[in-house]
Protein backbone atom coordinates (compact mmCIF):
# COMPACT_ATOMS: atom_id res chain seq x y z
CA UNK A 1 0.00 0.00 0.00
CA UNK A 2 1.35 3.01 -1.08
CA UNK A 3 2.73 5.55 1.78
CA UNK A 4 5.75 8.43 2.39
CA UNK A 5 8.06 5.76 2.08
CA UNK A 6 6.84 3.86 -0.74
CA UNK A 7 7.02 7.51 -2.51
CA UNK A 8 10.19 8.24 -1.56
CA UNK A 9 11.69 5.01 -2.86
CA UNK A 10 10.11 5.50 -6.33
CA UNK A 11 11.58 9.10 -6.26
CA UNK A 12 14.53 7.41 -5.46
CA UNK A 13 14.86 5.15 -8.40
CA UNK A 14 13.05 7.88 -10.97
CA UNK A 15 15.98 10.51 -9.34
CA UNK A 16 18.66 7.73 -10.43
CA UNK A 17 17.02 7.35 -14.32
CA UNK A 18 16.11 10.28 -14.55
CA UNK A 19 17.46 13.31 -12.85
CA UNK A 20 20.17 15.21 -15.01
CA UNK A 21 19.25 13.53 -18.05
CA UNK A 22 17.41 14.77 -21.56
CA UNK A 23 14.54 13.12 -21.92
CA UNK A 24 14.45 11.04 -25.83
CA UNK A 25 10.56 10.39 -25.55
CA UNK A 26 7.50 11.81 -22.98
CA UNK A 27 4.33 10.76 -23.17
CA UNK A 28 1.73 11.88 -20.96
CA UNK A 29 -1.44 9.70 -21.21
CA UNK A 30 -4.04 11.91 -19.71
CA UNK A 31 -6.63 13.77 -22.41
CA UNK A 32 -6.16 17.48 -20.77
CA UNK A 33 -2.29 17.07 -20.75
CA UNK A 34 -2.24 15.24 -24.43
CA UNK A 35 0.13 17.74 -26.23
CA UNK A 36 2.46 17.39 -23.47
CA UNK A 37 6.00 17.11 -24.74
CA UNK A 38 9.17 17.91 -22.94
CA UNK A 39 11.01 15.56 -25.55
CA UNK A 40 14.58 17.46 -25.50
CA UNK A 41 14.55 19.19 -21.86
CA UNK A 42 16.92 18.36 -18.76
CA UNK A 43 15.03 16.62 -16.19
CA UNK A 44 16.25 19.01 -13.33
CA UNK A 45 15.00 17.73 -10.17
CA UNK A 46 12.95 14.46 -9.09
CA UNK A 47 11.98 14.74 -4.85
CA UNK A 48 8.99 13.35 -2.80
CA UNK A 49 6.91 15.40 -0.92
CA UNK A 50 4.66 13.10 1.75
CA UNK A 51 3.01 10.65 -0.48
CA UNK A 52 3.12 13.09 -3.40
CA UNK A 53 5.96 13.12 -6.53
CA UNK A 54 7.39 15.24 -8.17
CA UNK A 55 9.40 16.04 -11.44
CA UNK A 56 10.54 18.89 -12.83
CA UNK A 57 11.25 19.68 -15.91
CA UNK A 58 11.01 22.40 -18.54
CA UNK A 59 10.01 25.00 -15.90
CA UNK A 60 7.40 22.56 -15.39
CA UNK A 61 7.01 20.09 -12.61
CA UNK A 62 4.72 16.67 -13.27
CA UNK A 63 3.22 15.59 -10.40
CA UNK A 64 1.71 12.61 -9.45
CA UNK A 65 -0.04 11.11 -6.50
CA UNK A 66 -0.03 7.27 -6.27
CA UNK A 67 -3.22 6.40 -4.33
CA UNK A 68 -4.46 3.07 -3.73
CA UNK A 69 -2.84 1.30 -7.24
CA UNK A 70 -0.65 3.50 -8.75
CA UNK A 71 3.01 2.77 -9.08
CA UNK A 72 6.31 4.24 -10.72
CA UNK A 73 8.71 1.52 -12.30
CA UNK A 74 11.68 2.34 -14.13
CA UNK A 75 13.18 -0.26 -17.10
CA UNK A 76 16.39 -0.21 -19.40
CA UNK A 77 15.63 1.42 -22.97
CA UNK A 78 13.74 -1.06 -24.50
CA UNK A 79 13.25 -3.08 -21.25
CA UNK A 80 9.66 -5.21 -21.46
CA UNK A 81 7.02 -3.78 -19.03
CA UNK A 82 5.95 -5.52 -16.05
CA UNK A 83 2.46 -4.05 -16.60
CA UNK A 84 0.12 -3.97 -19.19
CA UNK A 85 0.58 -1.02 -21.63
CA UNK A 86 -2.78 0.35 -21.14
CA UNK A 87 -2.66 1.11 -17.60
CA UNK A 88 0.41 3.06 -18.39
CA UNK A 89 -0.65 7.48 -17.66
CA UNK A 90 3.15 8.53 -18.72
CA UNK A 91 5.95 7.38 -20.18
CA UNK A 92 9.28 8.92 -19.29
CA UNK A 93 12.28 8.25 -21.56
CA UNK A 94 15.96 9.00 -21.64
CA UNK A 95 18.65 6.89 -23.95
CA UNK A 96 19.14 4.57 -21.08
CA UNK A 97 16.41 3.65 -19.47
CA UNK A 98 12.24 4.44 -19.27
CA UNK A 99 10.33 5.44 -16.20
CA UNK A 100 6.56 4.26 -16.40
CA UNK A 101 4.31 5.66 -14.37
CA UNK A 102 1.10 2.86 -14.14
CA UNK A 103 -2.49 3.88 -12.72
CA UNK A 104 -1.64 7.23 -10.92
CA UNK A 105 -4.30 8.20 -9.44
CA UNK A 106 -3.51 11.85 -10.05
CA UNK A 107 -1.48 13.12 -12.66
CA UNK A 108 -0.68 16.56 -13.99
CA UNK A 109 1.35 19.26 -14.71
CA UNK A 110 1.87 22.40 -12.61
CA UNK A 111 4.12 25.65 -13.18
CA UNK A 112 4.49 26.26 -9.15
CA UNK A 113 4.51 23.06 -6.74
CA UNK A 114 2.99 24.96 -4.17
CA UNK A 115 -0.15 24.61 -5.61
CA UNK A 116 -0.41 20.99 -4.97
CA UNK A 117 1.44 20.31 -2.18
CA UNK A 118 2.01 23.89 -0.32
CA UNK A 119 -1.06 22.70 2.16
CA UNK A 120 1.22 19.60 3.30
CA UNK A 121 2.55 19.13 7.33
CA UNK A 122 6.29 18.59 8.23
CA UNK A 123 7.41 16.02 6.11
CA UNK A 124 8.31 13.03 7.85
CA UNK A 125 10.99 11.87 5.06
CA UNK A 126 11.96 15.27 3.98
CA UNK A 127 15.14 17.48 4.57
CA UNK A 128 13.16 20.16 6.54
CA UNK A 129 11.22 17.67 8.41
CA UNK A 130 9.99 19.70 11.43
CA UNK A 131 8.71 17.58 14.51
CA UNK A 132 7.73 20.36 16.69
CA UNK A 133 5.29 22.15 14.18
CA UNK A 134 4.15 18.10 13.39
CA UNK A 135 2.88 18.21 17.41
CA UNK A 136 1.70 21.57 16.86
CA UNK A 137 -0.17 20.70 13.82
CA UNK A 138 -2.33 17.59 15.73
CA UNK A 139 -2.59 19.80 19.26
CA UNK A 140 -4.28 22.45 17.10
CA UNK A 141 -7.57 20.18 17.15
CA UNK A 142 -7.63 18.49 20.53
CA UNK A 143 -10.96 16.77 20.24
CA UNK A 144 -10.69 15.45 16.77
CA UNK A 145 -9.45 11.60 17.17
CA UNK A 146 -5.68 10.84 17.04
CA UNK A 147 -6.41 8.19 14.15
CA UNK A 148 -7.73 10.74 11.92
CA UNK A 149 -5.32 13.64 13.16
CA UNK A 150 -2.00 11.04 11.79
CA UNK A 151 -3.85 10.62 8.38
CA UNK A 152 -4.51 14.14 8.05
CA UNK A 153 -1.87 14.88 5.64
CA UNK A 154 -1.73 18.76 7.03
CA UNK A 155 -0.53 17.87 9.98
CA UNK A 156 2.27 15.93 9.00
CA UNK A 157 3.05 14.40 5.47
CA UNK A 158 3.40 10.67 4.76
CA UNK A 159 1.68 8.32 7.01
CA UNK A 160 -0.96 6.37 5.80
CA UNK A 161 -2.95 3.61 7.16
CA UNK A 162 -0.49 1.09 8.21
CA UNK A 163 1.52 3.33 10.32
CA UNK A 164 -1.38 5.09 11.88
CA UNK A 165 -2.70 1.43 13.16
CA UNK A 166 0.78 0.53 14.05
CA UNK A 167 1.86 3.44 15.47
CA UNK A 168 -1.26 4.02 17.70
CA UNK A 169 -0.85 0.38 18.62
CA UNK A 170 2.49 0.40 19.74
CA UNK A 171 1.65 3.73 22.03
CA UNK A 172 -1.13 2.03 23.34
CA UNK A 173 -3.71 4.28 22.02
CA UNK A 174 -7.21 3.34 20.52
CA UNK A 175 -7.30 5.44 17.56
CA UNK A 176 -10.54 6.79 18.06
CA UNK A 177 -9.21 8.17 21.34
CA UNK A 178 -9.36 12.48 21.28
CA UNK A 179 -5.59 13.76 20.75
CA UNK A 180 -6.25 15.65 23.75
CA UNK A 181 -6.60 12.24 26.02
CA UNK A 182 -3.75 10.65 23.70
CA UNK A 183 -0.60 11.16 25.87
CA UNK A 184 2.55 12.23 24.97
CA UNK A 185 1.93 14.33 21.42
CA UNK A 186 5.86 14.36 21.02
CA UNK A 187 6.34 10.89 21.39
CA UNK A 188 3.93 9.77 19.00
CA UNK A 189 5.55 12.04 16.70
CA UNK A 190 8.37 10.55 17.16
CA UNK A 191 7.49 7.26 16.89
CA UNK A 192 6.33 8.04 13.40
CA UNK A 193 9.39 9.39 12.20
CA UNK A 194 11.65 6.51 13.89
CA UNK A 195 9.08 3.99 12.59
CA UNK A 196 8.73 5.21 8.64
CA UNK A 197 12.64 5.94 8.81
CA UNK A 198 13.43 2.62 9.65
CA UNK A 199 11.36 1.31 6.76
CA UNK A 200 12.28 3.95 3.83
CA UNK A 201 14.90 1.91 2.52
CA UNK A 202 12.97 -1.36 2.91
CA UNK A 203 10.55 -3.14 -0.12
CA UNK A 204 8.66 -4.99 2.51
CA UNK A 205 7.33 -2.05 5.46
CA UNK A 206 7.99 -3.97 9.08
CA UNK A 207 7.16 -2.39 12.63
CA UNK A 208 7.63 -5.80 14.25
CA UNK A 209 11.27 -6.40 14.15
CA UNK A 210 10.57 -9.46 12.43
CA UNK A 211 11.07 -9.97 8.90
CA UNK A 212 9.81 -13.16 8.72
CA UNK A 213 6.34 -13.55 6.40
CA UNK A 214 3.54 -13.02 8.19
CA UNK A 215 5.32 -11.05 11.34
CA UNK A 216 5.95 -7.86 10.07
CA UNK A 217 3.28 -6.34 11.95
CA UNK A 218 1.68 -6.06 15.37
CA UNK A 219 -1.80 -5.17 14.06
CA UNK A 220 -2.66 -4.33 10.98
CA UNK A 221 -4.82 -6.86 8.95
CA UNK A 222 -4.82 -9.05 11.70
CA UNK A 223 -8.12 -9.02 13.16
CA UNK A 224 -9.51 -12.35 14.83
CA UNK A 225 -5.86 -13.12 15.50
CA UNK A 226 -4.15 -13.06 18.94
CA UNK A 227 -2.04 -9.90 20.09
CA UNK A 228 1.68 -10.91 19.70
CA UNK A 229 1.99 -9.33 22.80
CA UNK A 230 -1.51 -10.24 25.28
CA UNK A 231 -3.07 -12.89 23.21
CA UNK A 232 -6.53 -10.91 22.74
CA UNK A 233 -8.73 -11.03 19.51
CA UNK A 234 -7.35 -8.04 17.04
CA UNK A 235 -10.74 -6.18 16.41
CA UNK A 236 -11.30 -4.19 13.69
CA UNK A 237 -13.82 -1.47 12.79
CA UNK A 238 -13.67 1.90 10.29
CA UNK A 239 -12.37 5.54 11.04
CA UNK A 240 -13.64 8.48 8.98
CA UNK A 241 -14.24 12.39 8.96
CA UNK A 242 -17.17 11.09 7.05
CA UNK A 243 -18.87 8.22 6.09
CA UNK A 244 -16.93 8.30 2.50
CA UNK A 245 -13.29 8.22 3.97
CA UNK A 246 -13.79 5.55 6.37
CA UNK A 247 -10.50 3.84 6.25
CA UNK A 248 -10.17 0.26 8.81
CA UNK A 249 -8.87 0.29 11.88
CA UNK A 250 -7.22 -2.49 13.71
CA UNK A 251 -6.28 -2.58 17.32
CA UNK A 252 -6.14 -4.81 20.58
CA UNK A 253 -8.96 -3.79 23.21
CA UNK A 254 -6.59 -4.86 26.16
CA UNK A 255 -3.09 -3.33 24.86
CA UNK A 256 -5.45 -0.21 23.48
CA UNK A 257 -8.22 0.33 25.64
CA UNK A 258 -11.00 2.52 24.49
CA UNK A 259 -11.68 6.46 25.29
CA UNK A 260 -14.03 6.60 27.78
Amino acid sequence: MPEGDTVYRAANSLRAALEGNVLTGCDIRVPRYATVDFTGHTVDAVRSRGKHLLIRVGGYSIHSHLKMEGTWQVYPHGGKWRRPAFQARAILSTDRSTAVGFELGVLDIVENEEDVVGYLGPDLLGPDWDASAAVANLRSDPDRAIGLALLDQRNLAGLGNVYRNEICFLRGIDPRTPVKDAGNIDKIVDLSSRTIVANKDRNQRVTTGDRRAGRHFWVYGRENKPCRRCGTTIEFGTLGDNPLEERQIYYCPYCQPQPS
